[in-house]
């Protein structure tokens, strides 16, 4: 036995290494080619991997692998982040799940004619997104953090909800028609299992990385005890009530990622590299069970329900969680509307379930619910997931963002202007009250050194079109303009200098440098001697704006500025024009060329839509 599966662990872990490498190279999630290598290892290409190859311990290595997910998932939800999106995480795993939950019943029933307990069972299992399939994406599409976090947090808790839902469904009133009040009192009494255990867990495995027993340099032990955290949840939870260790790994990985540990980066890294390989293993061991026949048995019936899915209840459910909510955007409303796919919850559990009904006799509902559940992941995974980069891009929910280095009051005052023109700001800060601060106001903020190159990689910087340093350190901001130059690539660098000597230093590596001195005395001289002019500068926002933009549009070029007001929306004028460097205040003769500044003034609107026909592939 153990010979014949040694090549059969060995085929899925490389290709799983080499999905990883080629899923970063294009920029697509990993989950999409999973699933392709799943089916060509499977008994539909080369039969490398079947239903037998595992055996019995096929629910062992699910279980356990989906307990380190969710672990992970849960670990790196921080409470701070969570509170930016706490509405719309809120909904999304209570309203939004209820109504994924009870409309795909109606559908299973309605298009595939199935009985309400096989119907509500698939509609119990089809809510769960979960962060197998949720993590790939956000690696691949940055959208703001309020947007990742609702993603994230609905994947995590619906995966725990979802499980045990429909192992309560499946025995209460598949198996034995026990009734509603049995169904909830199990469900109740199986979430109560995996919070206890989750929390009993947690208890443990603090007190030994703050004993004796974890010396504070042996990260090693650190990394081994974090991860035994979700083991062992898991699997004392399992060991009272089945499903029930989900919720343990979850409740156990949260409550450790918002406790203070020491090593905590190592062990972020350690878990998020097992994830990985564990990830990547029982995605493709379990693509591999997909029977295509099954599938294609269900006929037309199974593209309505996916369409149903993918067109009415995830886009009914996103609008009911975002609703009201204005820090969501339009477009981040349509890309959580549009990326919803599901992953190993439903595979697993779909899979261990239709076996028990096969052997019970009833092969019908086993290869219905197992086809149904299949089908809806390798479509929701293969559009969703598939094209989640393309529907970013398309929706503009990933904006290329503006890193700022210090998330102090220099730093969050900057944020609070660059974000109320439309900006995407990520703010990096070290100090634990300033990025409690931040975050309190709303801000994206990354935890990290700007002067770290690993750091810098981690906020972002390869996808920033700007970099500012903001700290009170001109050794650090340099350090960090230096990097961002010289090794990211980032050709509008900005800093703070707080001593004016320094200014030379930072003007040699082509960086703007803002002395702090002269910047207060401009803005009291600006206070004494125009001081309408400096209040209206300091309300920019909604309602005006001043803005810079560079003339690109052919059929405006050559023509004097009077001869262009028509192109000029009502509300706003232009106030300077700048030629090779130098700055004018045009006449209404002057002639605008190709690649002047023009400097615009006015009610926001006006002004944006004078730089959309000023330059219009901006």
């Amino acid at each position: 036995m153990s010979g014949s599966l040694l090549p059969v662990i060995a085929a899925i872990l490389v290709s799983g290494l080499v999905v990883q490498l080629v899923a970063h190279r294009l920029k697509i999630p990993s989950v999409i080619f999973y699933l392709l290598i799943g089916v060509v290892l499977g008994p539909e290409v080369l039969g490398l991997v079947t239903l037998e190859t595992f055996g019995e311990g096929l629910e062992i290595i699910v279980g356990i692998s989906v307990a380190i997910i969710v672990f992970e998932g849960a670990f790196a939800l921080r409470i701070e982040r969570i509170r930016g999106a706490s509405t719309v995480s809120l909904r999304l795993v209570t309203i939004s799940a209820l109504v994924m939950f009870l409309g795909t019943a109606a559908a299973v029933r309605f298009f595939e004619g199935a009985d309400w307990e096989i119907a509500l069972l698939i509609g119990a299992l089809l809510v769960a997104t979960g962060p197998t399939v949720i993590t790939p994406i956000l690696n691949v599409v940055r959208v703001r953090d309020h947007v990742a976090t609702a993603l994230e947090t609905e994947g995590i808790v619906n995966d725990v909800t979802a499980a045990i839902v429909a192992v309560v469904i499946f025995e209460t009133l598949l198996l034995d028609d026990l009734g509603v009040s049995a169904s909830v009192f199990a469900f109740v009494e199986r979430l109560g299992v995996g919070v206890l255990a989750g929390v009993v867990a947690t208890v443990v495995i603090y007190y030994l990385l703050n004993s004796d027993l974890v010396p504070e340099r042996d990260v090693q032990a650190g990394q081994f005890l974090v991860l035994a955290a979700a083991v062992g949840a898991f699997a004392a939870a399992e060991a009272v009530a089945a499903e029930a260790g989900i919720a343990a790994a979850a409740t156990s990985g949260m409550l450790l990622g918002n406790l203070e540990i020491t090593n905590r980066e190592e062990i972020e890294e350690f878990v998020g590299s097992t994830t990985l390989v564990v990830l990547s293993f029982v995605f493709i061991s379990l693509a591999a069970l997909i029977d295509v026949e099954a599938i294609l048995q269900l006929g037309l019936g199974a593209v309505a329900l996916v369409l149903v899915i993918m067109l009415v209840l995830r886009p009914l459910g996103a609008l009911i969680a975002t609703v009201g909510v204005e820090r969501f955007t339009w477009p981040e409303r349509f890309f959580l509307a549009g990326v919803g796919p599901r992953g190993i919850i439903p595979a697993s559990v779909a899979t261990l379930f239709a076996i028990e009904l096969e052997l019970a006799g009833n092969v019908a509902a086993g290869q219905l619910l197992v086809g149904t559940v299949f089908a809806v992941i390798f479509a929701t995974v293969a559009i969703e997931a598939g094209f989640a980069r393309q529907i970013g891009e398309f929706l503009g929910v990933s904006p290329m963002r503006t890193i700022i280095i210090g998330g102090g009051r220099v730093g969050r005052a900057l944020a609070t202007r660059l974000e109320r023109r439309g900006e995407y700001v990520v703010i990096m800060e070290i100090d634990d009250e300033e990025i409690e601060r931040a975050r309190s106001d709303g801000f994206t903020v990354y935890e990290g050194d700007g002067s770290d190159a690993e750091k810098l990689r981690g906020a972002g910087v390869e996808d920033a079109k700007r970099v500012i340093t903001a700290t009170g350190d001109d050794d650090i901001n340099l350090l960090a303009c230096q990097l961002a130059k010289t090794k990211f690539g980032v050709e509008s660098v900005y800093s703070r200098v707080n001593e004016p000597d320094n200014i030379e230093a930072f003007d040699g590596l082509g960086v703007k440098g803002i002395d702090s001195s002269t910047a207060t005395a401009l803005a009291i001289d600006d206070e004494i001697e125009r001081p309408a002019l400096t209040h209206w500068m300091n309300e920019l926002g909604d309602s005006h704006d001043v803005q810079e933009v560079e003339v690109t549009a052919e059929n405006l070029a050559g023509k004097t500025i009077q001869e262009l007001n028509a192109q000029i929306p009502d509300g706003t004028f232009v106030a300077v024009v700048s030629h090779n460097g130098v700055n004018h205040v045009p006449s209404a003769d002057r002639v605008l060329e190709y690649g002047d500044h023009v400097t615009f003034i006015g009610d926001a609107g006006a002004v944006r839509q004078a730089m959309d026909r000023f330059h219009p592939h901006d």
